[in-house]
């Protein structure tokens, strides 16, 4: 029996062997196959690609038997990160002496999860397949999920990776032999498939930790928003080293890092908006109301909801220049395709560099404030939505408790705009989990309004609690 909870707002994703079998990969690969040749009318040319988890290659095997069994063709690029896996969705194969644009691309992964996980992230015609789209796929699922599909682990071969790697070096043969020195982590995840073989080609100045794809991930977690797993990178910044880059497993999410600054995803829009003419940049409801305000000095920006496919999506609609996350999704629409690589960025944050941008300097110049990090609250999964709409009344409401409120942003959740600052409460997409957030002139006053909205959410917990008992 295939469960929803694997179908996630974004993507496909859960423990393996519990969640994610052999059976329902094949069910996935075979509906979904259905899928993408009902929406492009032919018989559809599928890129699969696959990380290092020890479990991906059975869910490989697994998922090309079922998207066989649907009349579609199989491009297997094999070991690559999911920038490459993208990347290949955008070029043509010569198969039989015909080049073949492929239909649609199909990344194995479980990103920046514990290694018990896997999942699936994928595109149609390069538009991000997530949300409804994933219910739609396990209602369909659910119809028939006793249909027979034997093993079929026929596939055509196809070399992503040196087209990417050529790609890359002329993109940026203007960084060779830049003398700068700068420090990566891979976190034996899938970034080194393709990076320092870009990196020795343009001859430039790097050390490398834990570059060795392994599924076991045996030096720190594959996750580098957390502080924890840059303690290795952080020491070997010194000296004449004031650069560092970190990667998530699937490598589609970076870490930045100065001497002096861990930088965030909204920050890095801020930097990389200073180098575009009249840049349209998408940010999201987290980031600082600085880097709004200094974008909209040279440019344009856009507020929208969290979460990679909804950006991508977005700055396709748009066709901006560039989205992030503050996680460290970065999406170029200038000079790139607009799906999120952290190979790429790595390259766009070493042009800045070579320009002889001061990063530090640039960062120390915003208006200083203060910002909390984001705020997990636990609650019931079926409570999040339900009380997301019970504190935008309770808001609406005169408190003489609660700060004065200017106006109320409805983006994703509730961004609530003070006098001096702003506080964010939305709902997790893809955990059960409020996620709060506070920004003002100084930490006592974001202290304040932080105080002032938990006592409101932890009020209409216990309302709602009290009302479904």
């Amino acid at each position: 029996m295939i469960n929803q909870s694997i179908f996630r707002q974004y993507d496909i994703r859960g423990i393996v062997p519990k969640e994610l079998n052999s059976h329902n990969t094949k069910l996935i690969g075979y509906y979904l196959g259905l899928e993408i040749q009902r929406r492009t009318k032919k018989q559809a040319y599928i890129v699969v690609g696959y990380d290092i988890r020890k479990h991906s290659y059975m869910l490989f095997e697994s998922l090309i038997s079922g998207l066989n069994k649907s009349g579609c063709k199989v491009l297997n690029i094999g070991l690559v990160a999911t920038g490459v896996n993208y990347f290949a969705s955008y070029q043509e194969f010569s198969i039989d002496n015909t080049q073949i644009k492929p239909d649609a691309s199909i990344m194995i992964t479980g990103s920046h999860n514990a290694k018990k996980y896997n999942g699936f992230k994928t595109t149609i015609q390069n538009q991000p397949y997530f949300a409804d789209d994933l219910i739609k796929l396990f209602e369909d699922i659910k119809t028939n999920e006793s249909i027979e599909i034997l093993d079929n682990h026929n596939f055509i071969k196809v070399d992503a990776k040196t087209l990417y790697i050529d790609y890359m070096i002329k993109q940026f043969s203007h960084l060779k032999d830049f003398p700068t020195k700068f420090v990566i982590d891979c976190g034996n995840g899938m970034a080194n498939t393709v990076i320092t073989k870009i990196f020795d080609k343009l001859n430039l100045n790097y050390k490398a930790l834990y570059t060795k794809p392994d599924g076991d991930f045996p030096n720190h977690h594959p996750d580098p928003s957390n502080e924890k797993n840059l303690k290795d990178l952080k020491s070997l910044l010194k000296d004449d080293c004031h650069y560092g880059f970190a990667y998530d497993g699937d490598a589609d999410r970076i870490a930045v890092l100065t001497q002096k600054h861990n930088i965030k995803g909204d920050i890095l829009a801020f930097l990389f908006s200073k180098t575009m003419k009249n840049p349209v940049i998408i940010g999201e409801v987290t980031y600082s109301q600085n880097v709004f305000d200094e974008i909209n000095t040279h440019g344009t920006s856009v507020m929208n909801k969290t979460g990679y496919s909804n950006l991508r999506l977005k700055l396709q609609e748009l066709n901006a220049d560039l989205a992030a996350e503050v996680s460290g999704h970065i999406f170029f629409n200038d000079r790139y395709y607009g799906y999120d690589d952290a190979i790429y960025a790595t390259f766009r944050v070493l042009e800045l560099i070579q320009s002889g941008m001061n990063i530090d300097e640039e960062i120390d110049s915003l208006p200083k404030i203060y910002t909390s990090s984001n705020i997990e609250i636990e609650v019931k999964e079926e409570d999040k939505f339900p009380l997301i709409k019970e504190i935008e009344k309770s808001l609406k409401k005169k408190n003489r408790d609660f700060p004065i409120i200017k106006n109320i942003i409805k983006v994703d959740g509730l961004r609530i705009n003070f006098e001096y600052g702003w506080a964010l409460v939305r709902a997790s997409n893809t955990n059960p989990i409020l996620v709060t957030k506070y920004e003002a002139s100084s930490y006592a006053t974001a202290k304040t309004y932080q105080n002032a909205l938990e006592r409101l959410i932890k009020k209409e917990i216990n309302e709602l609690s009290i009302t479904t008992n």
